[in-house]
């Protein structure tokens, strides 16, 4: 057994859009002032959105895996940034978010095999599931890894249930007690979200046995990611120089720029153009929009838009030449590109 106190991790889990960033987010402010918390965060897209957020909080450190889920394409990466964390900040918590179709079996069976690889440094806490109140019907239907979510978890988490009426609420109710009828389930206090108290120090009994509950093989296949861009040419996510030749020779990289898109590319976005823009969004389709852009005369802000709903955060650190607008759009394997069509028109980006 280790000399030192084990290190606590808690898993949040919970559909795209269900508000599990802003959840963390809220528990920070209620924790003691020297209480180290590292949050390791998984995301689709290679876009470092909710790391920004989160670095202009009071967390210790963030660390992001970016481009997959660790939970199936790639594995094994959680453990090695878990051992790089405890390395480096020895925290007296780490806070998993992870992917809006991670399953949280397979998460957990990494810690619990870490568990016993480290002796007892690490240690499977709880694992907390988000649901956002106001979609999950609609979420419900189409993902599978949303009720498994909800199906094996230590706690359920309901957000954003103030924007529904009773009834909704009773409905959604409903279907989680049909999934999981013995896992407590506590609604969030709007942007206040819980009580740390009530989520920490929970000591999950799940996942002990690798046996059960195995991930499905395709839950990833629900959800198609793309990226809009507008911005310098240098900058384009496209413009790969890794390819074999000099900079000054790469001539059909040029090519595939449009004079159109180089024209506008450092033209500020008005604030009620944006807005304008995500209006023409289906959330039926789109089920998050996470990214950058430079409004006029207000620099550049996050943009965090979830089936409807959005806020506009101004990052802390302005970066000089950075893209106008860069975004990774997240809904339907199969409906993106079509339903991103008109916004994708009005801001005059480059779908990649």
């Amino acid at each position: 057994m280790s000399a030192l106190a084990p290190i606590p991790i808690t898993v949040f889990t919970g559909f795209l859009g269900a508000g599990k960033t802003s959840v963390i987010l809220s528990l920070l402010p209620q924790l003691p002032k020297d209480y180290k918390v590292v949050l390791l965060k998984n995301e689709f897209g290679d876009v470092e959105v909710d790391s920004k957020l989160a670095e202009q909080s009071s967390l210790t450190a963030v660390s992001e895996i970016l481009n997959g889920c660790m939970c199936c394409v790639l594995v094994g990466q959680m453990q090695t940034a878990l051992l790089e964390i405890r390395d480096k900040f020895r925290p007296d918590r780490i806070i998993i978010e992870c992917s809006g179709s991670a399953f949280p079996a397979t998460l957990a069976f990494q810690i619990r095999e870490l568990e016993r690889e480290t002796k007892g440094d690490f240690k499977l806490d709880a694992i907390v599931t988000v649901v956002d109140a106001e979609n999950f019907a609609g979420y419900e239907d189409t993902s599978p890894t949303a009720k498994m979510q909800s199906s094996y978890t230590d706690i359920i988490l309901i957000n954003k249930w103030e924007h529904v009426s009773e009834r909704a609420l009773d409905y959604v109710l409903d279907h989680l007690n049909t999934l999981n009828d013995l896992t407590p389930k506590i609604h969030c206090d709007g942007r206040n979200g819980v009580d740390p108290n009530l989520i920490f120090g929970l000591e999950s009994r799940l996942f002990l046995d690798k046996v059960d509950h195995l991930a499905p093989t395709s839950h990833n296949n629900e959800v198609e990611t793309i990226t809009l861009y507008r911005g310098p040419f240098e900058r384009h996510p496209r413009h790969n120089h890794t390819h074999g030749h000099p900079n000054d020779d790469c001539h059909h990289c040029v090519e595939t720029a449009p004079e159109k898109r180089l024209a506008i590319a450092d033209r500020d976005v008005a604030r009620a153009d944006l807005v304008s823009a995500l209006g023409l969004l289906s959330k039926e389709s789109i089920w998050r929009v996470k990214g950058f852009v430079r409004l006029e005369a207000e620099g550049v802000h996050i943009l965090n838009w979830a089936f409807g709903r959005f806020d506009l955060t101004l990052l802390a650190k302005q970066e000089e030449g950075k893209e106008t607008i860069r975004l990774t759009v997240m809904g339907e394997r199969g409906e993106v590109k079509r339903a991103i069509r008109k916004l994708s028109t009005a801001l005059d980006v480059e779908v990649v």
